[in-house]
């Protein structure tokens, strides 16, 4: 099955948006997002429980920088909740650098950052995100450089999305041969390869004292149970922390926690139970099992899996009878991730018989966010529900099996693959399960450059429905920039992330009122692309 596209690239963002020339004037009018406020615990490093990073100089806050209007608030809206960071190519020395950049920022806020490594030879068999490492001797120098770039600071590093998935010149259990039949890559030798790249990632980035690996473990409606587990655990999954699922896919989440626990359910047999039996592990394309009778079906994508469920293509006691009675005391212990960024209405149900390619995975119309990130999920084996994929970057040109340049089910020609896609973002915020808010405040800005440092009005306006007080209003600068001087507050700045609180005589922010700062300070006049009002992220 093909998978979609992540971004291409993670290039360290074009330098910011300069400060508008202008005298010091101010305007606003706003909104808020809440956003996690707790260091991650030095005592338990892992991203169980810990506060998710969000990168003020993320992609989507830069594609922010060139909208207006709706797609503006949009990107801004979806910058104010944690994504993952993707790191797609460089020299070892430059992907050290531009993973350093990220772990360190976050570092400094007791924050834990996501970080995708995407860089396997020959990735995505040559489709939309073709690219990566020339050989494995480059990946591994690659990786080298990728785990330098961490050292000893807390991380967690999504393993190459679809190097499970897709491996050039592959024959699953079945014997059956896969799809990805490149000619440039040696048959003999592409199955071996692609283990031993993924494993050295593995061991190198697993021995650093605070990372925590997940691999690719595909998603509900792409490989059965058997045949993911047993990639995993040639890949290295007893060593690392587990797997990730749905990456930059739709699948509900109820369906990848069920697969999700199939999959660890199955390393478990055939780890303690019956070492290779991977055909006794039951899975998505047949749920009979005890509890049914041993009636089964292939189980549908298109609804919400759960025990008990009248529709058996959407019931899963089959299949959960089936590992209970084949484990007894064993408990499955391989921990997962679940992507949610875009399921939250789950898969497209495309029309049947209109294309060729339907590519459901490619952009596919009228889809909502899914849940909100977070390391506290209140089920056992899922560690965490992860942004993988950057909501509103598109998963490349789609066109379904036509000649193209259009998308035949969108009628326009789609962005590149991880460009700024402002329709989808407009369906993902419109349409997400649960619903996202606008944000509620907005903060003006209008500075110009004096000599060697800055000087900038900010209108700061509370757009919500409870009074602010005291307020505080705090950003990030991009650089080495240092604050001076602020009138109309009191300010602190502590490295690069600078707080103002509220004056005691102007202390309270009713709705629908504004507040107006003046700052003045020495360095490049760069307009942070993010400010938080009481730690909700505004629009600017």
């Amino acid at each position: 099955m093909i998978q979609d596209s992540p971004r291409p690239d993670r290039a360290a963002p074009s330098r910011r948006r300069t400060l508008a020339l202008a005298a010091a004037a101010a305007l606003a009018v706003g909104l808020a997002v809440p956003i996690a406020a707790a260091p991650a615990s030095a005592d338990d490093p892992g991203l169980v429980g810990s506060e998710l990073y969000l990168n003020p100089w993320s992609t989507t806050l830069e594609a922010a920088q060139s909208l207006s209007g709706q797609a503006r608030a949009d990107a801004q809206l979806l910058g104010s909740i944690p994504s993952a960071d993707w790191f797609a190519k460089g020299t070892p020395a430059e992907v050290e650098a531009a993973v350093d950049e990220v772990v360190s920022a976050a570092d400094a806020k007791g924050r834990m950052p996501i970080l995708v490594a995407y860089n396997l030879p020959f990735r995505d068999c040559a489709q939309y995100s073709a690219g990566g490492a020339l050989d494995t001797a480059a990946y591994r120098a690659w990786i080298d450089g990728f785990a330098a770039g961490i050292g000893d600071r807390a991380a967690t590093v999504i393993l190459e999305p679809d190097g499970l998935g897709i491996i050039p010149h592959y024959k699953t259990l079945d014997g059956s041969t896969e799809w990805c039949q490149p000619a440039e890559v040696p048959a003999a030798t592409a199955a071996a390869d692609r283990y031993t790249q993924v494993n050295y990632a593995v061991d190198a980035l697993g021995a650093l004292a605070s990372t925590s690996v997940y691999l690719d473990g595909t998603g509900a409606s792409w490989l059965n149970v058997g045949e993911i587990s047993d990639r995993l655990i040639k890949g290295g999954v007893e060593r690392a922390d587990g797997f990730f699922l749905n990456a930059s896919n739709y699948q509900f989440t109820a369906n990848s926690t069920s697969f999700g626990t199939w999959v660890s359910s199955c390393i478990a047999y055939v780890t303690k139970v019956n070492p290779g039996d991977f055909g006794s592990c039951g899975n998505q394309y047949w749920n009979g099992g005890p509890a049914t009778n041993w009636n089964g079906t292939a189980m549908s994508q298109y609804g919400e899996w759960t025990p008990g469920n009248a529709d058996l293509a959407l019931n899963t006691d089959g299949v959960d009878s089936r590992y209970a009675s084949i484990l007894g005391a064993v408990e499955p212990t391989t921990r997962f991730v679940i992507d949610t960024s875009r399921n939250g209405l789950g898969p497209w149900d495309y029309p049947d018989g209109v294309y060729t390619a339907h590519e459901d995975w490619c952009n596919p119309p009228d889809r909502g966010l899914g849940l909100r990130p977070s390391t506290e999920t209140g089920v056992a084996l899922v560690d965490a529900y992860l942004w993988i994929k950057v909501p509103g970057e598109s998963d490349g040109k789609c066109y379904r099996g036509t000649a193209g340049p259009l998308d035949p089910e969108r009628g326009i020609e789609d962005p590149a693959a991880g460009q700024w896609f402002v329709e989808q973002a407009r369906e993902l915020i419109a349409l997400a399960d649960p619903p996202l808010a606008p944000l509620d405040c907005r903060v003006k800005v209008v500075g110009t450059k004096i000599g060697k440092g800055f000087l900038a009005a900010l209108t700061v306006r509370n757009g919500g429905t409870t009074t602010l007080s005291p307020w505080t209003l705090s950003w990030t600068f991009d650089g080495d920039q240092k604050v001076v001087k602020v009138v109309g507050g009191t300010f602190a700045q502590d490295g690069a992330t600078v707080t103002v609180t509220a004056p005691k005589v102007l202390k309270a922010l009713r709705p629908g009122k504004t507040t107006a700062l003046v700052v003045t300070g020495v360095g490049p006049a760069v307009e942070p692309w993010q400010f938080h009002l009481n730690g909700r992220a505004c629009t600017s």
